[in-house]
Order: C-alpha cells, then sequence, then structure tokens
C-alpha cells in the first residue's frame, strides 16, 4: 500500500509540474496572438507527437508522449526573421511581453495560491522573510500541535513506530506547548520507557519508546527534531497577503540564488589553490551546494511525495514556492531561458549589432546545454540522496 501510495504522490507531483510549465507557455501564446505573431503548435509534454488536433484559430493542439512538461512554437522564432506573423517582426516591446509572459503567469499562479494559503493558513516562514506581511486586524495566528521534523534512523522513536509529521499529543504524560518541551522532558527522562500520545491523519495511536541512556552523538535521547508550525490567516487581506508573500518569497529567492552563485564562484577559485586546508573548505562549500539543491528526482522522488502525505495544505504551498521559483529562473538573464532571450536581443539592440539566426541559436544552445549538465549534476546528486 505504501508503494502504491509514493507511486500515486509521483503521478500528482508529475501532473503538478506539467500544469506550471503549460501555464507558463500558455501566457507565452496568448500574447503573442494579441500581439500578431503566428502561434503555429501549443503542445503539453514533449516530442513524440501521441495526438494533435488542428483548432479552428490554427494553432496545432498536441499531446506528446514524454510528460515533462509543455512548449508554444511560434511563427519566425529568430529574432531577424521579418515575415508577417513572425515572432522577429514584431516590435521589440511585443517581444519584451512575449518572453515576460510567462514569467507573469507562474507569478500570478503563486499569488492566486498564497491568497488561499492565507485564508486557510498560511505558515510563517521563519528564518526566510524577515517582518513576514500581514495586516494586524484582519490576521488569527494559530499554534499547531508540536510534530516530528525529522527522525534519526535506528532512534527510539523509530523503533517505536513514528514517522515524521506525527504529532505529539502527550509524552511521558504531559502536553507539549512548544518544540523545546519535548527536549527537556526527553532529558528529564533518559534510559527509561516512557508513554506516548499522538496523532496521525488526525487519527489517535500510543505506543512506548526506551529513551537511550546517553547523547553522546548529539541526536538526543529519543533521536528526533521537534517542529511547530505557526499559521496566520486573514480574510478580506488575503489577496494583500498573497502579493505580498510572493514578492517577500521573490526577493528571499533572488537573494538565495545570489549567495549559491557567490558560494560556487569562491568554490572554484578555492579548488585550483595549492593550499589544502582551502580545497578542502572548497568542497564543504560544493556538498553545502548539493544538498541545499534539488532537482527533477528530488522534487518528484522525495518533496513531492512528503508534501502529499502531510497534506493538502502543505501540497499547495509546494506548488506555490514552485511556481514562484519558475518565474525567478526564468527571469534570469540566462540564455535559452526567457530573461536570457530578453537579455540577448536587448544586449545586440544596444551594441547596434544584428543577431543573425546563426549567432542566436549558438547563444541559446550553448545555454541549454549549461543547463542539461547542470540538471544532470543535481539528477545525480538526487539520486544519491536516495540512496542514502
Amino acid at each position: 500500500m505504501e508503494t502504491v501510495g509514493f507511486i500515486l504522490s509521483i503521478i500528482v507531483g508529475l501532473l503538478l509540474l506539467v500544469f506550471l510549465v503549460v501555464v507558463h507557455e500558455l501566457g507565452h501564446a496568448i500574447v503573442a496572438r494579441r500581439n500578431g505573431v503566428v502561434v503555429e503548435e501549443f503542445g503539453i509534454g514533449f516530442p513524440p507527437k501521441a495526438w494533435g488536433k488542428k483548432l479552428k484559430n490554427g494553432v496545432l493542439f498536441t499531446l506528446n508522449w514524454l510528460p515533462l512538461g509543455g512548449f508554444v512554437k511560434l511563427q519566425g522564432e529568430n529574432d531577424s526573421a521579418t515575415k508577417k506573423g513572425d515572432y522577429g517582426a514584431a516590435s521589440l516591446w511585443a517581444k519584451s511581453k512575449i518572453l515576460l509572459a510567462g514569467v507573469g503567469i507562474n507569478w500570478l499562479v503563486a499569488v492566486i495560491l498564497f491568497t488561499i494559503l492565507a485564508l486557510t493558513g498560511l505558515p510563517k516562514f521563519t528564518g526566510v522573510i524577515d517582518n513576514q506581511f500581514s495586516i494586524p486586524g484582519d490576521t488569527t495566528e494559530i499554534r499547531e500541535p508540536v510534530s516530528i521534523g525529522t527522525i534519526v534512523a535506528k532512534s527510539p522513536a523509530e523503533k517505536a513506530g513514528l514517522k515524521s509529521g506525527d504529532q505529539i499529543v502527550r509524552f511521558a504524560g504531559q502536553p507539549l506547548d512548544e518544540p523545546s518541551d519535548l527536549n527537556d522532558l526527553t532529558k528529564q527522562n533518559h534510559g527509561k520507557s516512557v508513554e506516548i500520545i499522538y496523532k496521525r491523519d488526525n487519527v489517535e495511536h500510543e505506543t512506548s519508546a526506551t529513551l537511550l541512556a546517553d547523547n553522546k552523538d548529539n541526536k538526543g535521547y529519543f533521536g528526533v527534531g521537534p517542529a511547530q508550525r505557526t499559521l496566520l490567516r486573514s480574510t478580506w487581506s488575503a489577496p494583500i497577503v498573497g502579493v505580498v508573500t510572493t514578492y517577500q518569497l521573490t526577493e528571499a529567492t533572488l537573494k538565495s540564488l545570489g549567495g549559491m552563485v557567490a558560494d560556487l564562484a569562491t568554490g572554484v577559485v578555492q579548488k585550483v589553490s595549492p593550499n589544502a586546508d582551502t580545497r578542502h573548505k572548497a568542497d564543504e562549500k560544493f556538498s553545502a551546494i548539493g544538498e541545499n539543491v534539488a532537482g527533477p528526482v528530488g522534487i518528484l522522488g522525495v518533496i513531492f511525495p512528503a508534501a502529499v502525505e502531510a497534506g493538502i495544505g502543505t501540497l499547495v504551498l509546494l506548488t506555490a514556492i514552485i511556481s514562484l521559483t519558475l518565474a525567478v529562473m526564468n527571469i534570469l538573464p540566462i540564455p535559452a531561458l526567457d530573461g536570457g532571450r530578453l537579455f540577448v536581443t536587448l544586449l545586440f539592440r544596444v551594441l547596434k549589432k544584428p543577431l543573425t539566426k546563426d549567432r542566436e541559436e549558438k547563444i541559446h544552445a550553448t545555454g541549454f546545454m549549461v543547463l542539461m549538465g547542470f540538471i544532470v549534476l543535481v539528477t545525480i546528486a538526487d539520486v544519491s540522496k536516495l540512496g542514502r
């Protein structure tokens, strides 16, 4: 049954990822048509083609065998194309709107989802956002019960049958108000057998665990990392909270990416140093980056299954964050991405040099190959994490 649930969670994750990419491409298609650019094909998934139909508006709609997203094919996609209906023949302003439309759609999806969460309970992003926005007169703060965040392998908690996400109702006969209460109680009862009442899927269960007598490995007497979410719930101000939260997380994501790039650049410099200690520091930086970055395998094989298990609220939150991340990544001036295509177009306009079809294809093909290489490396790291 667990295997079936795991497979279903991967399917849910894949469908949501495809949805986010498809609405991104739909943004490009809608704005392109409104600016006189001919949309030749709109596809869900990637070729080979499984099915296709010519729509009344002349667009070929296709369903393809590789369920990895979607695409839109415009007439004359190169900047140098000049025929009527070509993307290249559109004005610079029209091209900018077409390229940024996908980013705008993903950002809008994030706003809508964060608005829904603001109505039902938006988590406080402690450590991610400073001074998270809310309107005091229309905000109710809800503290969820103390739960198990992380669990150490072969620990007393794991042997007792507990899992990440379980809510601890009573521990050794005592209720828990804060995560620190669990740490205090495990310390007080180390080496003893304690009764534990916990909730899983809103059903109460009872178990017992024999705590470790010492904490030499610093993993705790019980072997868990307690967690407690604080939710902020709004009513009329929810749309405002949705917009501002999306902005705040966009800013935090850009800062995080900037820090990661700086660490990567520093690591590369340190790696070629003749000093062994400096090279070791570079290895630590690369290792930290690898732990904090997830690719398709990590998202589908680890993150989405955990979100599905945690409930609909966590799944909506994850979808909002991924939509926001797609928007941020696509606005960056990286060749092959939307922001990169716009950057290259603007750069050649400033330099007053012709952006030929051959030159444009070489630039974006190089960027695409670099991105694919990065995805392969991240995927390898994801697979190694799954095997731990």
